[in-house]
């Protein structure tokens, strides 16, 4: 899957299941089911579900494994 996110700076300030997708170079289908998750920092606008992009870093650090 081809990332247009060079580096993190590249993020926008929320992130659509799109730009999820796309960063982490998941399926979109994956990336809905992120955004469904408790766990997962999901602000909701309406009925769309967005991730703060500071959140979505600080979510990414928190469940990287650090070996």
């Amino acid at each position: 899957m081809y990332s247009s996110f060079k580096t993190q700076e590249d993020l926008p300030a929320t992130l659509s299941a799109t730009d999820i997708s796309r960063y982490l170079g998941i399926s979109k289908a994956n990336s809905y089911h992120l955004l469904n998750s408790k766990e997962f920092p999901t602000l909701k606008i309406g009925k769309r579900k967005l991730v703060p992009k500071d959140k979505f870093l600080v979510w990414i650090n928190s469940n990287s494994n650090s070996d």
